[in-house]
């Protein structure tokens, strides 16, 4: 990753922490290396992270990342407080949609959340002109799906869910949105 990159990445997580409780048992969906996981320092009783670029599995004090997709790789135990996807919707295909809502909804204690952000249309373009530039690296850019973020409500949908927080940041250029388990 790049500077650029970790300085966007770094704003995701940033905007994701307001979100998630004091104390937080977390899955987190495309965990790269755990930046989610260290930003929470003390906040953090338990992580499972899954990764479909690790060649292996990291275990670091509360948390491990296993590589993988969710939800074919996930925690042996349930009752988690959140799920976090953070820039993964978009690159997850519409015909896996369903099952990825139902699987958080199983992983989730009663009033867990779901925090997801995603990218507005328009940052496709301008990450492929950064990435020309050499200024990111702009991971798995072809794998976006042509994914429109009022999707993602459709996706998170009653009974099974209730949105909390729809918020853009970023300039307008991402989204964060929030849905509580039913």
């Amino acid at each position: 990753m790049k500077a650029l990159d970790r300085l966007i990445q770094q704003w995701r997580i940033r905007r994701a922490l307001g979100a998630l409780p004091s104390k937080v048992r977390l899955i987190d969906v495309g965990a790269h290396e755990g930046e989610l996981f260290l930003s929470l320092k003390d906040r953090l009783v338990e992580g499972f992270g899954i990764e479909p670029l690790r060649d292996g599995k990291l275990v670091s004090g509360n948390f491990v990342i296993a590589p993988g997709f969710f939800p074919a790789t996930s925690p042996d135990t349930l009752e988690w407080d959140a799920i976090t996807m953070l820039a993964v919707l978009e690159h997850i295909p519409e015909s896996q949609h369903q099952e990825l809502a139902r699987s958080c909804h199983l992983f989730l204690k009663p009033g867990g959340v779901v925090v997801i952000t995603v990218p507005s249309p328009a940052v496709d373009h301008i990450l492929n002109v950064l990435g020309k530039l050499r200024l990111i690296h702009g991971m798995s850019l072809e794998e976006h799906f042509g994914f429109m973020p009022r999707d993602t409500t459709r996706i998170f949908t009653e009974p099974l869910f209730r949105l909390v927080t729809h918020r853009k940041f970023q300039l307008g250029l991402n989204n964060l949105y929030v849905f509580e388990k039913r």
